[in-house]
């Protein structure tokens, strides 16, 4: 039972990885659909990433719960514990990261995203193969939870204008307007073509 569990966990950490990288383009593929915001990153701030790492994890452990509730123990808490490490995970080495090399590198973030996942995954192994915990923690993993996807679900479109939330390209809060898009990505190679763009953006 634990061995098909713990595999389940780490397929889990490669979808995550892999529905989180795909996550990263949806908002722009779709045309800059608002609906498309709860779940796909809108610009470049932390929190941006934050969700790519969120919301394929809660999809896919709503999945496993589907296949293997009858074998698993103290779900909700494993999962909503599970789900908080991934963020702060990223968080922690992001920023860790960057006081030491402001430089932004791909493959070191991407090594951030996967090793999130994995912990991720692991703390919620770990209970989901303990001995079951009073129905009281029970009920606080399902209140958690509720915190969580409530957090994600509303902050990208009310964000607080602190540095989590703050796009590191074009300086602005939430969901850009459709003109910045595009030019968003071009300004990640080289800053000077979306320059105007984001002047006009600022003074509307």
């Amino acid at each position: 039972m634990k061995k098909k569990i713990l595999t389940w966990e780490l397929v889990g950490s490669v979808v995550i990885f892999l529905a989180g990288s795909l996550f990263h383009y949806i908002f722009e593929w779709s045309g800059a659909w608002r609906p498309v915001a709860l779940m796909g990153a809108v610009n470049e701030s932390t929190w941006e990433h934050l969700k790519l790492a969120f919301w394929p994890a809660l999809i896919f452990a709503l999945v496993e719960y589907g296949v293997l509730r009858h074998m698993l123990h103290n779900f909700w808490i494993g999962k909503f514990l599970g789900l908080l490490t991934m963020p702060m995970v990223i968080s922690v080495l992001y920023y860790a990261y960057a006081a030491v090399w402001p430089k932004s590198n791909l493959a070191y973030n991407l090594a951030i995203f996967f090793l999130a996942a994995l912990i991720g995954q692991w703390i919620s192994y770990r209970f989901l193969t303990s001995a079951e915990l009073h129905n009281t923690i029970r009920w606080a993993g399902i209140a958690g939870l509720v915190v969580l996807v409530a957090s994600f679900s509303l902050l990208t479109y009310f964000p607080p204008h602190i540095f989590l939330f703050r796009d590191p390209i074009t300086h602005l809060y939430g969901i850009p307007s459709s003109a910045l898009v595009y030019p968003r990505n071009i300004c990640q190679v080289s800053p000077q073509p979306c320059v105007a763009v984001i002047h006009r953006v600022n003074r509307n």
